[in-house]
């Protein structure tokens, strides 16, 4: 008899993540639902706040991660909130890095709902601090 493994938890999911994002993955290795859905609440004006599926996903994640000027150095300050369902976790969490265009570091707070369904990310809500974000980007005073 072969022994089974479960499904990743919640908990094993979001480690992952953290990984891909220092990784400067495309969500490739991410285990993404085939029915996934991303929803920014906060989301720029012209940007989604919804995304649905795990073609259009990685269509529109992948080429702007390669893009983006950041180097993600550390994930900090996480807090994990389990819930009353097995399949939600809220997290807390800082992104610290480096903005590659000009060396400058900062950092950027953020809140995420993550539902994990048979061991893939079915929902990722994220709250972003845009504001943190822009000064993060933005080239500091000299």
């Amino acid at each position: 008899m072969t022994p089974t493994t479960s499904p990743a938890t919640p908990r094993e999911v979001f480690a992952r993540m953290q990984q891909s994002w220092l990784a400067k993955s495309d969500h490739a290795t991410d285990p993404l639902a085939d029915d996934v859905v991303i929803e920014m609440p906060f989301a720029r004006p012209g940007r989604p706040r919804r995304i649905e599926g795990r073609d259009q996903v990685l269509a529109l994640f992948g080429p702007e991660r390669a893009a983006f000027p950041v180097r993600f150095d550390e994930v900090r300050n996480i807090a994990i909130h389990d819930t009353s369902d097995p399949e939600v976790i809220v997290v807390e969490y800082e992104l610290a890095g480096t903005v590659l265009t000009s060396g400058h570091q900062a950092s950027a707070p953020f809140i995420g709902v993550l539902r994990v369904r048979n061991g893939k990310i079915a929902l990722w809500r994220e709250y972003q601090n845009t504001r943190a974000i822009d000064e993060a980007l933005a080239e500091p005073a000299p």
